[in-house]
């Protein structure tokens, strides 16, 4: 297998190069770019390899503009440490996305699902790779329709379309439903974040996950920050930081 990555922070690279190479030895990481430019550049004179991984935030833009200048038919994997992407990725040629720092299991996870896919387009009268990538765009994925919940000693089921937010408070993680129920969680924010749809659902803050339901307005605070006022009583403000309000307003809209 054949590999370009894209990734524009030294360490990154180096513990997923380090990753690649224990989890199967055959990869063969041909070319390493640290922005948009360098990138298109090359992908533009070169056949491109079986798989590209790319970080979103690179040293002169973001990875979203390659598509736009190159032309890429094969699957992408996203990295990055900033999940508001993360309904953007699917709509291009993402078969997964990765949120940093990566998980040496989840990276496995990715590079299967990857080879199941190209055993799928390898055989004759198959469609072709794009048509196999759009065959899981984000419209198509399956999201969690329920989940476990502890009561004390016994368990329970919620529907997730009941869920207002997730959050997390003292070390543990909670749901909170529309009928203002509290109940612990064995999962984490992230664990939980990567089972919903992103159209319904934000990841704030690293305390809170909002339904989209539950967002009553957004209130400038400060220079550039945002301010959540929900339908439901907490008791720390919801802050949504500079660096995601824009995104936050985009996903809101």
């Amino acid at each position: 297998m054949t590999v370009l990555i894209i990734e524009d922070e030294a360490p990154a690279f180096r513990r997923l190069q380090k990753m690649l190479e224990e989890i199967d030895d055959s990869i063969q990481i041909v070319e390493v770019f640290d922005g948009v430019k360098e990138a298109v550049k090359w992908l533009n004179h070169h056949q491109c390899p079986d798989l590209i991984f790319m970080d979103i935030q690179l040293s002169d833009g973001l990875s979203f503009e390659i598509f736009e200048q190159a032309e890429i038919n094969k699957p992408v994997i996203f990295t990055t440490a900033f999940d508001e992407y993360m309904l953007k990725a699917f709509k291009v040629n993402s078969i997964d996305y990765l949120l940093k720092p990566i998980n040496k299991n989840d990276l496995h996870r990715s590079l299967e699902k990857y080879k199941s896919l190209k055993s799928q387009f390898s055989e004759p009268d198959t469609p072709s790779i794009q048509e196999l990538i759009k065959n899981i765009r984000l419209d198509d994925r399956k999201f969690k329709s329920r989940f476990l919940v502890k009561m004390g000693e016994k368990m329970m089921s919620v529907e997730t379309e009941d869920i207002l937010c997730f959050f997390a408070q003292s070390g543990l993680v909670y749901l909170r439903t529309k009928t203002e129920k509290k109940y612990l969680m064995d999962q984490t924010l992230d664990e939980i974040y990567r089972e919903l749809d992103p159209e319904k659902y934000y990841r704030a803050n690293r305390q809170y996950i909002l339904n989209y339901s539950s967002i009553e307005a957004v209130h400038k605070f400060g220079k550039s920050k945002l301010l959540v006022e929900t339908t439901f009583a907490h008791e720390e403000q919801i802050i949504v930081s500079s660096e995601k309000a824009t995104a936050f307003k985009q996903w809101l809209g």
